[in-house]
């Protein structure tokens, strides 16, 4: 059993309320749906089951500043929710989520740094690469991806880091804090022009956009990704890939507008699998972003980890 599969009840308690009368979308059921489904399908027994720990003060801190560490966690109220950004709501149980988030990427690196071959995927919310250096953004409140990222940076062995994100939406925060650290190759793809309307021009050398037009189906999206990243990952050589999973590029997930199936998941996820073996002793380390549609969120996260473990 090679894929780690990390996650924590902290995760479900997190509400963002409701919006327009419903619940909102970034929900505990994202989490529950693909429990369930990897149950049904039976994928859960071959995985590698570990809880998250929360991530400490000095690991938010690889990613983000001090001051804003300290905002956040002087900003949570003891009851009710108080809206922190336009499309983030802290409550009593957010910091819990929000550093349970955190330090599975934590955890996820120390354990695929552990022998060859490991692979993990974080199961988490909040989701974390909208959110910058300096603030809260889209349902993000830490950056699990970028902090991730520069946590395995400190660790022996560990030179060069490759983030891959293919969330339907630009993920900016991530951009915001690696732009212009060469030990990190940044390859994303979005929807564009769309939220949160970045990207483009690239911000720096070391970051590399794939956009796309609503209406981007699986072998155009395939096509872009593969001329734009696949020479520039072999060439830059990582010692271990970080993934941004936003599954929320799929055909049924109405937060995006591109008809991405489960297979265009599988395809990338093959590709970095064996990205990572010629060249980061086969270890990936997976962070679940964004992805709306419960049922289709859990049949692609499914198909990623099972590609994970080929």
């Amino acid at each position: 059993m090679n894929v780690a599969y990390i996650t924590h009840p902290d995760c479900l308690l997190h509400s963002n309320g409701l919006v327009g009368g419903m619940r909102h979308p970034e929900n505990a059921r994202r989490l529950t749906q693909i429990q369930d489904y990897l149950i049904a399908q039976g994928i859960e027994p071959w995985l590698t089951h570990l809880m998250a720990p929360k991530a400490t003060r000095a690991q938010l801190c690889l990613a983000h500043s001090p001051e804003f560490v300290d905002e956040i966690f002087q900003s949570i109220p003891a009851q009710g929710g108080v809206q922190f950004d336009a499309d983030v709501v802290l409550m009593a149980h957010t910091l819990p989520a929000a550093l349970r988030a955190a330090g599975s990427g934590i955890a996820a690196v120390d354990w695929v740094l552990g022998a060859t071959a490991r692979r993990a995927f974080c199961a988490i919310r909040p989701p974390g690469h909208h959110a910058g250096r300096h603030k809260a953004a889209g349902f993000c409140l830490f950056n699990n991806a970028a902090i991730a990222a520069r946590y395995a940076l400190t660790q022996s062995g560990v030179n060069r880091v490759a983030i891959v994100d293919f969330d339907v939406h630009h993920g900016d925060g991530t951009e915001d804090i690696v732009a212009g650290d060469e030990r990190i190759l940044f390859c994303s793809s979005f929807q564009h022009p769309f939220y949160p309307h970045s990207g483009l021009p690239a911000s720096a050398k070391n970051c590399l956009p794939v956009a796309l037009p609503q209406g981007t189906r699986g072998a155009t999206w395939r096509a872009a990704c593969e001329q734009a990243w696949f020479s520039r990952l072999a060439e830059f050589a990582p010692d271990l890939i970080v993934i941004s999973a936003g599954f929320d590029g799929h055909l049924l997930d109405d937060m995006g507008g591109w008809g991405l199936v489960e297979a265009d998941y599988a395809w990338l996820t093959q590709a970095l699998v064996q990205l990572a073996n010629a060249t980061a002793k086969g270890r990936i380390v997976s962070l679940l972003e964004g992805g709306y549609d419960p049922q289709a969120l859990a049949r692609s996260v499914a198909a990623h980890l099972t590609a994970l473990q080929e």
